[in-house]
């Protein structure tokens, strides 16, 4: 796999939804300011953070364990927008969005991941 981090697909993707979920927890309520926003917003910084530190290491064994981190992150900003609707800080409409969002991501680094999985373990 030749290029940078940025050249992934995978990666894009991960910023362009970090982006939206900043922009979507500016509409959270102030006494979420240290507890919600924060966690999903490490969350969502988490996801391309990974994959670029994962890129950035000498063998494609510490990638996938990068991009394993980078899938446990997206299950928390899933369980954090699941929990950021049932408190009624978000919109049905808001919430099913960014989870197309995180399904999108999950399915961009599952293909990544099975690229570093050897044919037996598929």
């Amino acid at each position: 796999m030749s290029g940078t981090y940025t050249d992934l697909e995978v990666w894009q993707a991960a910023m362009d939804l970090a982006e939206d979920i900043y922009r979507l927890t500016k509409t959270f309520p102030k006494e979420e300011t240290y507890a919600l926003t924060i966690q999903l917003r490490r969350a969502a910084v988490s996801v391309p953070s990974n994959i670029a530190e994962g890129k950035g290491r000498s063998s494609d064994k510490e990638l996938a364990q990068f991009l394993c981190h980078s899938r446990g992150s997206l299950f928390e900003i899933e369980t954090q927008i699941n929990l950021a609707g049932r408190l009624g800080y978000l919109d049905a409409q808001s919430a099913e969005g960014i989870l197309r969002k995180t399904a999108c991501v999950g399915q961009l680094l599952n293909g990544l991941l099975r690229a570093f999985r050897p044919a037996s373990a598929a």
